[in-house]
Order: structure tokens, then C-alpha cells, then sequence
């Protein structure tokens, strides 16, 4: 085979390798839950019925279709104390935690529903109190299913709980990228990227002229 043909024949196998690479994968419909870490967002290690925040600290919590945690979108306002609390005297016997609530984007959101306004509020509830209970202090009505899983807030959404949504498209160019282990896929599994199967077969395509062209300088 003439070293053209051979070229020619391993691009045809590049175009068909990203042909056959998934486009876009499914994701969820869900709240999902973060503290501050050093004024900026970092995705919770714990779900907000056992995480206890302590006096002055930040919890957040987006709505938006995400893949899983090292897709989550972040909420968008600043993961800052003081501009919700500071207007909230210190008490006896209690913390404050302030409570950042982002209803993400109209292309997130159920069919027939549009977010609410974003919404931060100062929760002065005991020492004790988890993050569900802090959030419960300034968000009610919370509805959670069987499982325990968060899934609305302040109302929103009306209907659905971590629902799977196919060829989700993401918008709102805060997507979180925290080192939480992948829970799709174990953390690394799962089909080759578009971008990994290009690249390799593109070295295989520039190893094959090379080897074509060191053939022709030898004979």
C-alpha cells in the first residue's frame, strides 16, 4: 500500500473513532450542596443533614443539572460572611451561618418552572444545628424524598427530585471542578474522551508517514 493510501486509511479510522465518541452525557436535576473553604466554594463532603457549620461560617446550595459532583455548578454569589450576617447580633447559646441559595438558570430548570431570584439570608439557629437546619431557619417550605435527598427549596422546584435529564446544555459558566472522587464512574472509568481518541489516533497517523517517508529514503 502506497504510504498515501496508508495515510488516508488511518484518518478515515480518526473520523470514525470521534464519530463513535459521545457527545453529551446525562446528567441530574438536582440541589447540591457547598461550604466556603478560604472564601470560596468548595462542594460539601457531607449532605447538610449532618454537616454541622460553626459560628460565621458559609453554606451554599445551587439548582442545576449536573453529571455528578466534579461537574456541579457553583452558586454564583460570593461565599462571604459578613454582607449577610453583619446586620445580625451575636447571641448566647446560638450560631450564625449564613445561607447562600442560587435557583440557577432558566435553562436548568423543570418544564413550566422559572428560578427564583437568588436569595442569601442570615441563620442564627443553636449551637448544635446542622446545615438542613440552618437552611430550614430562612428557606422553608424544604421537601426532601424517601431517601432523604434534598429536593426543593423555598418551594422550588414544584415537582421532580434529582430527576435524570438527557443532552443537558449548561450555561451559566460556573461550573465547579472540586477533586471529589467522579461518583459515575469510580473516579476515572468510563468511555475515552473525544479529545484522548483524536489524539492518539492522530500519532498514529503522523508515526505512519514518518514511517512511509524513512522506507522511501532507504530504498
Amino acid at each position: 500500500m502506497r504510504g498515501g493510501a496508508v495515510v488516508t486509511a488511518l484518518a478515515a479510522v480518526l473520523v470514525a473513532l470521534l464519530s463513535a465518541a459521545p457527545a453529551q452525557a446525562a446528567g441530574y436535576r438536582y440541589w447540591s450542596f457547598w461550604q466556603s473553604s478560604g472564601g470560596q466554594w468548595a462542594y460539601a463532603t457531607q449532605g447538610p443533614g449532618t454537616a454541622r457549620p460553626g459560628d460565621g461560617d458559609v453554606i451554599g446550595f445551587r439548582f442545576a443539572v449536573s453529571a455528578d459532583s466534579a461537574d456541579a455548578a457553583k452558586p454564583r454569589a460570593a461565599a462571604g460572611f459578613g454582607e449577610v450576617c453583619d446586620r445580625t447580633a451575636a447571641k448566647d447559646g446560638a450560631k450564625r451561618v449564613a445561607v447562600v441559595l442560587d435557583f440557577g438558570t432558566p435553562a436548568d430548570a423543570p418544564d413550566g418552572e422559572t428560578p427564583p431570584a437568588a436569595l442569601s439570608a442570615c441563620a442564627q439557629v443553636g449551637e448544635d444545628a446542622t446545615a438542613g437546619e440552618a437552611l430550614a431557619a430562612v428557606a422553608k417550605p424544604l421537601r426532601y424524598d424517601s431517601s432523604a435527598l434534598l429536593c426543593a427549596i423555598a418551594g422550588y422546584p414544584r415537582t421532580g427530585c434529582g430527576e435524570q435529564v438527557s443532552g443537558a446544555k449548561k450555561d451559566d459558566g460556573a461550573s465547579a471542578r472540586p477533586s471529589a472522587t467522579d461518583k459515575s464512574d469510580g473516579g476515572g472509568g468510563g468511555v475515552p474522551s473525544a479529545g484522548l481518541i483524536g489524539g492518539v489516533a492522530a500519532v498514529v497517523v503522523l508515526g505512519a508517514a514518518a514511517f512511509w517517508q524513512a522506507r522511501r529514503r532507504r530504498g
